[in-house]
């Protein structure tokens, strides 16, 4: 099957779970949102969905709103335009690559999966909705 698909619609797409690790040094993690991308729809997007609680239960000093704000930049360069940034004229793929590089940060991508889908819109939906909420 290529990435266009089989006969049922269904399209090759890759996800990544944002994790927020509010002390590297220990490793712990809650997760936050997915990044969804689908090169047949050049489609990218974010859901994020932070559990201030969960997020207090690792680090009661964390910054909340330091977090909030990195989610957001996150959904930004999803997005493209100038809500992106620098990533403002890069296509669908490169954002989520660029998204999905390994770093050492407070809001870190997890290991990319992929999957198979006919509407990559639900399928982050579904995906926020089973990883994260």
């Amino acid at each position: 099957m290529s990435e266009r698909g089989g006969r049922d619609g269904r399209v090759v797409y890759e996800y990544a779970v944002l994790r927020v690790v509010p002390r590297v040094e220990r490793g712990e993690f809650v997760n936050a949102g997915v990044l969804v991308y689908c090169r047949a729809h050049s489609y990218v997007a974010a859901r994020v969905q932070l559990d201030e609680s969960r997020l207090r239960a690792l680090d009661p000093a964390a910054d909340v709103a330091g977090v909030r704000a990195a989610l957001r930049a996150v959904e930004g360069v999803c997005a493209g335009g100038a809500a992106a940034g620098q990533a403002a004229g890069d296509d669908a793929g490169r954002r989520f690559r660029w998204l999905i590089a390994p770093r050492s940060t407070v809001v870190q991508p997890g290991p990319v999966h992929t999957g198979l889908t006919t509407d990559p819109v639900a399928e982050t939906a579904r995906l926020l909705d089973l990883l994260v909420t």
